[in-house]
């Protein structure tokens, strides 16, 4: 047997306007995108917005259904959008921000374990790094790559 480790490198900013240019206009889309979420059950808006090669953004939020778990999260709302609308684009970058009870929270969500799985796919896809903007009001974290929350990406079928 052989231990081994995993070592992941992320950057944590104290604030939207730490953010370099670029990436401020991401996160504040993502921002505005829970505006568009629809969450009646959950109570929990939450935004995405991404950004392509040659800097178009695309936006989603997450959309529930009462046939629970009919819905999708914000995520892939934005990816599927992008992959349809601009399927040979590059996606560069993926803000993700979530509001609740009319305040954007704290702390950064996290997107799920299937929205990790369609980051790398698409990160796979295109084979450059999707850098990952956790949005939250008290601090904002950056991945460099979708390999940094989804260190052993399923991609056996290839």
């Amino acid at each position: 047997m052989t231990q081994k480790e995993i070592s992941i490198t992320y950057r944590e900013y104290g604030n939207i306007s730490e953010l370099g240019p670029e990436d401020r206009l991401l996160a504040e889309a993502a921002i505005e995108a829970t505006d568009r979420s629809y969450s009646p059950y959950s109570k929990f808006r939450v935004g995405a917005a991404v950004r392509l090669s040659g800097g178009k953004i695309v936006c989603g939020s997450n959309q529930e259904n009462i046939a629970y778990p009919s819905g999708l999260c914000a995520e892939r709302t934005a990816m599927f959008y992008a992959g349809a609308a601009f399927p040979d684009t590059c996606m560069e970058a993926i803000a993700i921000a979530a509001v609740q009870n009319g305040e954007l929270c704290s702390t950064p969500a996290s997107p799920c374990g299937a929205c990790r799985q369609v980051m790398a796919e698409y990160q796979t896809k295109t084979k450059k790094a999707m850098r990952i903007i956790l949005v939250g009001a008290a601090k904002i974290l950056v991945f460099d790559k979708v390999d940094d929350l989804l260190p052993f990406i399923f991609d056996s079928l290839k």
